[in-house]
């Protein structure tokens, strides 16, 4: 097999166990929580940007750094969950835990990012 099919190959299987990961600590947090706030999302999507912030400043790039990056975080973070998670959260009626949702969302998922490459350049 060449370097190239083995990363592609790496690429689906920790793409998988990303995937799996993130239902798995969205799933966990959920039942700890309360009230209607999507908290998983918001632990799996901050840990996840803390962690990319980590791949870009520890310097990890090429093939390590897409199977890091993107294999692994990009699939165990989500994007378009959080937004549909505060459409929801609209249609129920409470547009003040749809405002915190997408605004401390965008915001501390930021704040993660630079804490995750702040760390990762001090190592």
């Amino acid at each position: 097999m060449t370097s190239g099919l083995l990363v592609w190959a790496g690429i689906g299987v920790i793409g998988a166990l990303g995937a799996l990961l993130r239902f798995t600590v969205d799933s966990t947090v959920e039942r700890r929580s309360f009230g209607g706030f999507p908290a998983g999302t918001l632990v799996v999507n901050l840990s996840g940007a803390v962690g990319l912030g980590l791949v870009h400043g520890l310097g990890i790039g090429g093939n390590a750094g897409l199977l890091a990056g993107g294999a692994a975080l990009g699939s165990y973070t989500t994007f378009s969950t959080p937004i549909f998670e505060t459409e929801r959260l609209c249609e129920d009626g409470d547009g003040m835990l749809a405002a915190v949702n997408l605004f401390g969302s965008m915001l501390l998922g930021l704040a993660a990012l630079v804490l995750g490459w702040v760390l990762g350049r001090a190592l």
